[in-house]
């Protein structure tokens, strides 16, 4: 049995972050420890960017100053994930082997002087990477204060070299086994591209026009397929030398280039990045988002590996949080399910591209405000630790995601750029977000039978076992809600006969799908049903129903006048447009509680998450005003050690962590969930 999140936390919640000391003299170390302490940090990364302090020039070693941190860390208590620091070669290696570096697709090279400058093709590349590797494993897979490793830093390399060219055709000789099976897979005899030798197959490169969408698609495959590889290759290094620790990398939130799903299947750990907008009135719902889908990944406990204690540095303008919402934006990933909560970085730096990127110690020191929040956090997770690590509750509505589906609608020919696949995946989530619904993440083939309701906000291309498993889902009695442009295309791009698969037409009550009418940037469609009147943004579509289908909403004036908007089959949903924020969240919630699907508590007022774990529920509220929450039955809160019965109050940005009386028969009851 492979060892987990729980081998590292061990009832505690991780509390701490990536610790860049080589950036310091020795002396600010000793500070640094007093400091962590008094946060309450339990564990740190060492080492993420750290390949040309570890390995000065090719082939010497410097461990010197990790060993002294290592002892020191291991002293006061204070845990190490150790990272392998291939995301970053040092200036040596693209020197003497240029090869190591990736090209971009119009083919210029990018050089060293920032970071994640390597081809993942490259073999020597992989083989001065597993060197390091070796030798980290070696020396400190014994060392007490280990406690995880976390292999490289954000893995989002893309290469478009004749190396990688290389293994592209490799690659597509074991996915398509023969050059006619390639052709027909890509459609070549589109625009005279047929293939006669794989000598001619190239990653795809600047071209003149629009490039062969199914060939793009494949390399997006390839790009995650040859990252994963560099990852197994130094996990497994690190697993021969410690089979008893846990191994991470962690992800970018639904970063276009990784299919998080697979990955997630290699790893002990899954861990992600989050640095929502502050200013952004839907950063918590970001947050919530990516959570979810982590927490969906990991089948489970979590790990929340970078977030900023203050401003980030890369966005136009870059605002610092206020006061209580690090709190309880940490908070937030707790209830989701995180049992580590971690940031980037501990100390702010100096200099370097992110001097102005926030620490839990920020420039202002110890008497900051952000160490202080820091410091009263780390206090809180403390106390409430035992009651949740190792907690995984179920939700009873799966969203369905699928790179693979992204990457395919994301060509540059599609019939409308105003439709981002990540806006659509995020506003049906904003909308059983708002209406208090937490939901899980499922792929289309997963088994879904856990789900009462199961929504897909738009899955283009769709395998045939996907189409067949959503089929099953309602023949047994699931409830399925999806948007348009789902299951138009197959796995290799090839649009379906009809514009839609057949067998989801049959589903959702279509008879014939004769137009996509695609809405301008700001255009919308009027649509008018039993409940009432909405507007239909972004798309829409000239639909004839079948006679067993019912017309829940139509549209109404224009070309499309009396044709379906809204079509129900059974249990079966179909939205041919995207209901405006408000109408799509009223009309979700109705169909979950049809399903017997509700929120954990009812009557929450706006911004405010009720969110449960275990047998505790967690009251989150997003305002920058204090709130007053009914709560029927008696509780306390862990946070602050009161009792309470029936009412709560929310201080802005403020968090609660109720655990209901026992013995009370009036305690809240945590609706729509499954605990394990």
């Amino acid at each position: 049995m492979t060892p987990g999140l729980q081998d590292a936390t061990r009832g505690r919640i991780l509390y701490g972050g990536d610790y860049n000391p080589e950036q310091w003299p020795e002396e600010t170390w000793q500070e640094d420890v007093r400091l962590m302490r008094a946060a309450g940090v339990n564990s740190v990364t060492l080492g993420v960017f750290s390949w040309a302090k570890l390995e000065p020039r090719a082939g010497e070693r410097d461990f010197g100053w990790l060993d002294r941190l290592m002892d020191l860390m291991h002293a006061n208590g204070i845990g190490v994930v150790l990272a392998t620091p291939t995301s970053s070669p040092p200036p040596w290696l693209g020197h003497l082997h240029p090869d190591t570096l990736p090209v971009t697709e119009d083919g210029r090279t990018e050089h060293w002087g920032g970071r994640q400058h390597f081809s993942h093709s490259s073999a020597t590349y992989r083989r001065f990477a597993a060197a390091i590797t070796e030798d980290l494993a070696a020396r400190y897979g014994g060392h007490p204060a280990l406690t995880m490793w976390h292999i490289n830093n954000e893995y989002c390399t893309y290469d478009w070299s004749d190396e990688a060219a290389a293994r592209f055709r490799l690659w597509l000789q074991q996915r398509h086994g023969t050059l006619d099976a390639l052709n027909s897979a890509w459609g070549t005899a589109f625009w005279s591209q047929g293939y006669g030798d794989w000598a001619e197959v190239h990653t795809p490169r600047h071209a003149h026009y629009l490039k062969n969408p199914t060939q793009v698609l494949d390399f997006r495959r390839f790009t995650s397929d040859m990252l994963l590889e560099c990852y197994l290759a130094e996990r497994d290094i690190v697993r021969r030398a410690t089979p008893h620790l846990p191994v991470t990398t962690n992800f970018m939130p639904l970063w276009f280039g990784q299919d998080a799903w697979r990955w997630a299947e290699e790893e002990d750990v899954v861990s992600v990045d989050i640095y929502p907008d502050p200013r952004d009135p839907l950063g918590a719902q970001q947050g919530a988002l990516v959570q979810d889908m982590t927490r969906s990944q990991a089948r489970g406990p979590w790990m929340l590996m970078e977030q900023a204690a203050g401003p980030v540095n890369w966005r136009g303008v870059n605002h610092p949080k206020p006061r209580g919402m690090n709190r309880l934006w940490s908070l937030q990933a707790v209830a989701r399910g995180a049992d580590a909560v971690c940031y980037f970085q501990w100390r702010q730096s100096r200099q370097g591209a992110e001097k102005f990127h926030s620490g839990m110690v920020s420039h202002a020191g110890e008497e900051g405000r952000t160490y202080q929040e820091v410091k009263q956090l780390g206090a809180e997770l403390a106390r409430i630790a035992q009651r949740v690590t190792g907690r995984h509750t179920a939700h009873d509505i799966a969203i369905l995601h699928d790179w693979h589906a992204w990457w395919a609608g994301a060509q540059d020919g599609r019939l409308s750029t105003e439709v981002d696949y990540p806006d659509v995946l995020k506003s049906w989530h904003r909308a059983l977000w708002e209406a208090h619904l937490t939901t899980d993440f499922a792929h289309p083939e997963h088994d879904l039978t856990a789900w009462k309701v199961v929504v897909v906000p738009q899955l283009y291309a769709l395998t045939d076992p996907a189409i067949d498993n959503l089929l099953a889902y309602v023949r047994q009695g699931g409830t399925l809600v999806s948007g348009f442009l789902t299951g138009i295309a197959d796995q290799d791009d090839r649009v379906r006969p009809g514009g839609m698969d057949a067998r989801l037409r049959a589903l959702f009550g279509i008879r014939t799908l004769h137009e996509w009418w695609p809405l301008d940037a700001g255009e919308h469609t009027e649509c008018e049903g039993p409940r009432g009147a909405f507007r239909g943004t972004l798309w829409s579509e000239e639909i004839d129903k079948t006679e067993d289908a019912t017309a829940e909403a139509a549209y109404k004036g224009g070309e499309l006048d009396g044709l379906p908007a809204i079509l129900r089959r059974g249990r079966a949903w179909y939205l041919s447009t995207l209901p405006e924020p408000h109408a799509l969240r009223e009309l979700l919630a109705r169909i979950a509680d049809d399903a017997g699907v509700r929120p954990a508590l009812a009557g929450l007022p706006d911004g405010v998450e009720a969110v449960p774990r275990g047998d505790l529920l967690f009251l989150l509220n997003h305002g920058s005003e204090s709130v007053t929450v009914a709560v029927p039955g008696t509780h306390r809160d862990l946070l602050t050690g009161q009792s309470g019965a029936d009412r709560v109050t929310l201080d802005r940005y403020g968090v609660a962590v109720l655990e209901p009386a026992l013995n009370d028969g009036r305690r809240p009851r945590h609706l729509g969930t499954r605990t394990s």
